[in-house]
């Protein structure tokens, strides 16, 4: 993997392209390519909506009937990655609102694109779509601006669910958070940087797939073939790059600069979950951020990285339960 970053680093992204083609003999994947990316550009050009708020156009998509969860998408997403982090919600009887955050594909990047202005962009959506509360389901990256959203508007959150959260820790406090720093400075600096680097990381190294997404090697291919294609369905949601790049330039910069949110002033039931094996580091910050938050609860796994590759049907499992608790009285059910 680091060899793999200094070749790319020395040479440069297209030249390595050809090296690689050269010597493997990928020019025959280069039509599968093509196909591929059309396809994902098709399927990012339907299936959502972009209401016009306050706040800026706000793209979302929405699924399912009952309980509304704002699902908040993680690096590299949009609301095609919430429609497939809600998806088992939606089958368990929620209406899963997948907004796209700022600089993700159709939602722009405005010049205040930090944590707060986002989470106030949640409640212009909401205004727009007639939903008074909502169930917040924060992922990774989606973290931060989950975080404000809830502690700067209050009345309109029933509950909040922080999946393998990117958020503050003590300096102390994080273990794991620094295990694999060129490799995903490599993923971002480089490869995100290339649909077609996207596309071909998996026929090239499986293990570089999974650093790639926050996992150990080995965790996926020792994982259910059902875990498989979840992990390959969300890294080729990654396609196309180029629109959700400002977006990922923006992540970067928010997770690089984390500071300690209130979170003694949340009020609502949380529920917090990560991977001890994450090596993106949000376990750390997992436990920190339930720790401190009143009326929270922690559910951690030793392994499954980012993804929570094995875990992922007790995770939704958790989830389900909590939310079930949480909207029982229908409050929620605002619309």
């Amino acid at each position: 993997m680091l060899l793999f970053a200094t070749i790319v680093r020395r040479l440069g992204p297209a030249a390595c392209v050809l090296l690689v083609l050269s010597l493997t003999g990928c020019a025959t994947l280069v039509p599968s390519y093509g196909r591929d990316l059309k396809a994902a550009e098709a399927r990012i050009d339907s299936g959502s909506q972009v209401a016009d708020t306050p706040c800026g156009p706000i793209e979302y998509a929405e699924r399912g009937e009952g309980p509304p969860v704002l699902v908040v998408h993680g690096a590299g997403g949009g609301f095609d990655q919430g429609l497939i982090i809600g998806a088992p919600l939606v089958q368990a009887g929620y209406r899963i609102i997948a907004v796209s955050r700022f600089g993700y594909l159709r939602t722009p990047l405005p010049p205040d694109a930090s944590p707060v202005a986002q989470a106030d962009a949640y409640g212009c959506l909401l205004d727009a779509l007639g939903v008074t509360r909502v169930v917040v389901l924060g992922a990774s990256a989606g973290s931060p601006s989950s975080m404000q959203f809830v502690l700067r508007h209050p009345d309109r959150c029933k509950a909040l669910v922080l999946l393998v959260p990117m958020l503050y820790a003590p300096p102390g406090d994080k273990t794991n958070a620094a295990k694999h720093p060129e490799s995903a400075g490599f993923v971002m600096d480089t490869i995100l940087r290339s649909d077609f680097l996207v596309w071909l990381g998996p026929h090239l190294s499986r293990g570089m797939v999974e650093k790639a997404m926050g996992t150990p090697p080995g965790v996926v291919e020792r994982a259910s073939p059902e875990e498989q294609a979840r992990v390959k369905e969300m890294m080729a949601q990654i396609l196309p790059v180029d629109p959700r790049r400002a977006g990922l330039s923006n992540d970067m910069k928010v997770i690089g600069s984390q500071v300690r949110y209130d979170l003694e002033d949340v009020a609502v039931p949380t529920l917090v979950i990560s991977s001890a094996d994450d090596l993106y580091g949000s376990y750390d910050p997992a436990l920190y951020t339930a720790a401190h938050i009143p009326m929270a609860r922690f559910v951690g796994y030793t392994t499954g990285g980012h993804m929570l590759v094995g875990d992922e049907a007790d995770a939704i499992a958790s989830i389900a339960a909590f939310l079930k608790t949480e909207t029982a009285s229908g409050v929620a059910a605002n619309r």
